[in-house]
């Protein structure tokens, strides 16, 4: 195996001091291992990229999985990537590894969420990582438009932008209700204990996903054209101004420039990403990225 030898206290380790790896050295790598099953290369290769699962496998750390266990699914997804890796589709690795490495850890954190499954389904996953984050964005998009919205509206406006049945996100709500806490609570009953909030990870990017992402910009720009040109020109434009401008236009400002209502407006923004979340889908590109 890619990862023998290595133990929970020394991967972290090893995997600092590994080399970095030029996009030819990880070809030539990657084709070693797909033609003729050369262990060796299969190692390297999965040890050039322990940085990144490892990174990746912190920022789960906040759903209160061991960080070991965090590492562990991360290592089987990066070893997943590597067996089914092409390098001749001219996509670095870390580029692709990063899709099976997230869904490896997505998986584990929803088995291990409570003694009730949680759910498995793309749709499921899609609203137990990204429902609260949507929630806040809709409520600050009406709140700014001078809407208040009630608990029905805000669900069905959920299930839209995730493109899922209203019935899941209340049943989401349901699951993952029992386990929220005040992040302002403290660890202890000292007076003087940390709150929760003060363990929760950096979001912000480490060089090695600065460096992921500057060198594959152009190839997601590539498959996001792809997506758009699967548009029509008005909702292609809908899209444009909501989505990829710097001041993203409201719903009723695009409804009167189009002469359209707000919520033909939403259906047509809601058929627009359902026809681009077909497309990158082909690349095994994490797509809710877009959307949210």
């Amino acid at each position: 195996m890619a990862l023998d030898g290595m133990t929970d206290e020394t991967l972290p380790r090893q995997a600092m001091r590994a080399e970095f790896l030029d996009a030819e050295t990880e070809a030539e790598l990657a084709r070693a291992w797909r033609d003729n099953r050369d262990e060796r290369a299969l190692h390297r290769l999965v040890t050039a990229y322990m940085r990144l699962a490892i990174s990746m496998a912190s920022k789960f750390r906040r759903y209160g999985a061991p960080m070991n266990d965090l590492i562990q699914e991360a290592s089987l997804g990066l070893m997943k990537a590597a067996d089914k890796f092409d390098p001749d589709r001219g996509v670095r690795f870390s580029t692709y590894a990063v899709w099976w490495i997230k869904a490896s850890i997505q998986e584990f954190v929803m088995r291990n969420w409570s003694m009730v499954r949680t759910g498995s389904t793309s749709s499921q996953k899609a609203l137990f990582f990204n429902m609260r984050r949507v929630q806040a964005q809709l409520s600050r998009e009406a709140a700014q438009e001078g809407e208040t919205l009630d608990p029905i509206q805000l669900r069905q406006r959920v299930a839209e932008v995730i493109g899922v049945p209203v019935a899941d996100v209340e049943m989401m709500e349901g699951r993952l209700s029992g386990s929220d806490f005040s992040l302002n609570a403290t660890q202890s009953s000292d007076e003087e204990g940390r709150e929760w909030v003060e363990t929760l990870e950096d979001d912000g990017a480490n060089p090695e996903d600065a460096v992921a992402e500057s060198h594959d910009g152009n190839t997601m720009k590539v498959w996001l054209g792809e997506a758009m040109q699967t548009l029509t020109d008005r909702e292609r434009y809908i899209v444009t101004e909501r989505r990829l401008i710097d001041d993203p236009r409201t719903l009723e400002s695009l409804g009167e420039e189009l002469g359209l209502s707000k919520e033909r407006i939403r259906q047509l923004e809601a058929q627009a990403f359902g026809k681009m979340r077909k497309s990158l889908e082909t690349h095994q590109v994490e797509v809710q990225s877009f959307f949210v």
